[in-house]
């Protein structure tokens, strides 16, 4: 069922489906749509809470793009947590929405049942960017038995320069492989989500007054977390995940062998257990 909200003026829409304990779903990008991130087999274990983020398809839009940042986000995730009225919820960021969660976990612990970081980290900047753009460069090498590979550093550098909507989905859809193990294994699965993938350049001109780095604040953070990552994610593989799990009080870490930066699509059992065993300890 969809439903739209106002928060400071802007319009905010959110989907919800299944049954449970609540937990909201905050995609990543920024700036893509949300429905690469739809969970059903989840949706048997929790009310799933699927947001539209600001700037992504029937959502408003900011006036001023430089402010799409993370306590943006964070500050409309609030609102929907507030809207609900639930005393506490589920909260799962996936890659830009993982940084989302992580703020309004320290902002907000109170208000959260446990937090789900999915294909994310406590820091970005020069070295976690770094990392990712030499998993780039050798994705090529990783898979030499895909021709197709070859020409994935040239599109992914095509992406970083796209100016509008149609530029960033068209360069997005190209370097889509890179965010799995092996795309060309579910190519026939994936086909029709690559088709369909969409998304909208403005989110991604926000300007951050510095680079994310929630490290210390974590350190004392008491909320339960799971953290789950893909051995194969260009962002730095299990790296930072990693980070996070020692940083984390009492933090539970799920790796997918077989995954990189979507493994709710490469191992879905996997993803879905490991989600709902968490869910059903802390409910």
């Amino acid at each position: 069922m969809t439903h739209e909200i106002t928060i400071d003026g802007v319009r905010q829409v959110f989907h919800v489906a299944g049954e449970g304990p609540m937990c909201l779903v905050h995609s990543g990008g920024p700036g893509i749509d949300w429905r690469y991130l739809r969970l059903p087999a989840l949706e048997e274990h929790l009310t799933m809470v699927y947001l539209e983020p600001i700037g992504t398809g029937s959502s408003g839009r900011l006036d001023d793009p430089r402010d799409y940042r993370i306590d943006t986000y964070a500050r409309f995730l609030h609102g929907v947590v507030e809207h609900l009225g639930a005393p506490a919820v589920f909260l799962l960021g996936h890659s830009h929405g993982g940084f989302v969660v992580q703020r309004y976990a320290l902002d907000h612990p109170g208000r959260v049942a446990g937090a789900i970081l999915y294909s994310t980290s406590p820091i970005t900047g020069e070295e976690f960017w770094g990392d990712a753009m030499a998993h780039i460069a050798a994705f090529p090498q990783r898979l030499p038995h895909r021709p197709e590979a070859a020409a994935i550093p040239e599109a992914f550098q095509r992406a970083l320069v796209a100016q509008d909507d149609q530029a960033y989905t068209t360069s997005l859809r190209e370097i889509l492989p890179a965010y799995f193990a092996d795309f060309w294994t579910h190519e026939r699965d994936l086909d029709p989500l690559r088709a369909a993938l969409t998304a909208w350049i403005d989110p991604m001109r926000g300007e951050e007054p510095a680079p994310f780095d929630v490290r210390e604040e974590l350190r004392s953070l008491a909320v339960p977390t799971l953290i789950v990552s893909g051995v194969h994610d260009f962002f730095g593989g299990t790296r930072w995940a990693r980070l996070a799990h020692e940083i984390i009080p009492g933090s539970r870490l799920a790796v997918l062998d077989e995954s990189g930066h979507m493994g709710h699509l490469e191992q879905p059992g996997e993803f879905t257990r490991a989600v709902a065993e968490f869910a059903s300890q802390w409910r």
